[in-house]
């Protein structure tokens, strides 16, 4: 390694602590990231007759009666819960209910200001699957969906799978679903650029939690064959012949490792980079658990997503030098970042809007072409494969596609027309966003200290 190359770590090392001090200064300043605030006018006290009691008795007399009227009188219509039981937090692990709270928060903020959403952050003290199922069933009727966030595997499988099936609101693992759907924009622009098609190249998998096992599922859907992909876990290769995987404790690798790797190759991260047009990793953060030789087997034009954060498993410009053409990271400092917060947003703003009862597959996959329509209008190339969250389009444009699928699916309880979607997406979205922008101008919203990054 050269001594250019060191001061280049260092200094991304050091850049990816800034967020971590910023964050221990802004967050107790702020004591917290969103609040509740009222929308409805209130020219005197009079008016909390209407909003309360009596007059409200007429609105629940009427939900009553039709509790889709909850729709039309109530909140529920835009309201999400994020919900955890702080199991595995942004990787660091079971750190807990109440220390996955400022995960929670970041992501309520995250759904309001980006797609207009209500998200409510639902720690729970419940770690057994079961009691998160029913403590999500308590809450339901509250919530026109349910975002379930940083819950460890297995029990995640279980809870979504669960939960879906007896809930007629749609319920989201953005661990799953949304990075499943960031990461098909771009494989699928990253194909464009190298001239390849999806249901012909060759897919190797690093890692097989939460988000690789539902990205295996979602190629597949969206037209990879399954004997064009290969997963790799800590012990190795996923094949039939590994006994340590049974249909009961590991449901999802064991499906996986019956259908995919037909030539039931055994060994290791080497092994599955051998040969491959497209690497995705969600693993070990590295910048070694990838190795610079390992690449060079993979297929001429080779793609690379390496998505571990704070450092990915492999450096960009190492994996390069190695003769992949085109690297995606987690990391917004690098080109390619493969960002949850581009998806979920604009996926449920559509969801919420068709009131869906459920988020399926084809929905997110239309999401994932809806983001990867966007960055190809804006212009491709090989360090811009998907757009970043300060196009507002991204999402308007996934709402839209997301609700006509829906509708088409036989999913929506309130079917409206490609322009509706259109206007209630962009009404909604660009309302939340003045809002915040007024409250800063005003300073109800106050800024931020300056923080110390020597």
């Amino acid at each position: 390694m050269g001594e250019k190359e060191k001061v280049t770590e260092e200094e991304l090392l050091k850049k990816a602590e800034e967020p971590a001090k910023k964050a221990m200064e802004w967050h107790p300043f702020y004591r917290g990231k969103i609040e509740v605030s009222p929308k409805v006018q209130i020219k005197s006290f009079d008016d909390f007759g209407v909003w309360y009691t009596p007059g409200v008795a007429k609105p629940c007399e009427d939900i009553h009666k039709n509790p889709e009227m909850a729709y039309e009188h109530t909140n529920k219509w835009n309201n999400v819960a994020v919900v955890s039981d702080g199991s595995r937090v942004l990787g660091l692990g079971d750190i807990g209910p109440e220390a996955g709270m400022p995960v929670m928060e970041g992501k309520g903020l995250l759904f309001k200001y980006l797609g207009g959403v209500d998200a409510f952050p639902i720690c729970l003290n419940a770690h057994d699957p079961d009691d998160i199922v029913q403590a999500v069933k308590w809450i339901a009727p509250s919530f026109g969906g349910i975002n379930l966030e940083d819950i460890s595997k297995p029990k995640c499988f279980y809870v979504l799978d669960k939960l879906r099936d007896e809930l007629e609101i749609p319920v989201w693992h953005d661990d799953q679903q949304g990075t499943a759907a960031i990461t098909l924009a771009g494989i699928i622009n990253g194909l464009k650029i190298v001239g390849k098609e999806l249901d012909q190249v060759e897919i190797g998998l690093i890692g097989s939690g939460a988000a690789n096992l539902c990205l295996a599922r979602t190629l597949v859907k969206a037209g990879v064959p399954e004997k064009n992909l290969m997963l790799c876990d800590s012990t190795g290769l996923l094949h039939p012949g590994r006994q340590d995987l049974d249909e009961k404790t590991t449901p999802e690798k064991w499906k996986f490792a019956q259908k995919t790797n037909k030539q039931q190759k055994e060994g290791g991260i080497p092994e599955l980079i051998e040969g491959k047009d497209v690497v995705v990793a969600a693993s070990k953060p590295g910048p070694d658990t990838i190795k610079q030789g390992w690449l060079k087997k993979m297929n001429s034009d080779g793609i690379l997503f390496a998505e571990a954060n704070p450092i990915p498993e492999i450096w960009p410009w190492k994996a390069k030098e190695a003769g992949v053409r085109i690297v995606g990271t987690g990391r917004s400092d690098f080109p390619n970042q493969v960002n949850n917060s581009i998806g979920f947003p604009g996926i449920f703003r559509g969801t919420l809007d068709v009131r869906a009862t459920t988020i399926s597959d084809e929905m997110h996959i239309e999401a994932a072409y809806a983001i990867a329509e966007v960055a190809e209008e804006r212009g491709l190339d090989e360090e811009s494969l998907v757009p970043t969250m300060e196009n507002t389009e991204v999402f308007i444009r996934q709402a839209v596609r997301v609700g006509l699928k829906a509708i088409e699916q036989g999913l929506a309880r309130n079917e409206i027309s490609e322009e509706e979607l259109r206007e209630q997406a962009e009404k909604v979205i660009k309302s939340s966003r003045d809002k915040t922008q007024r409250m800063m101008k005003s300073g109800d919203i106050k800024e931020a200290p300056d923080v110390d990054l020597s």
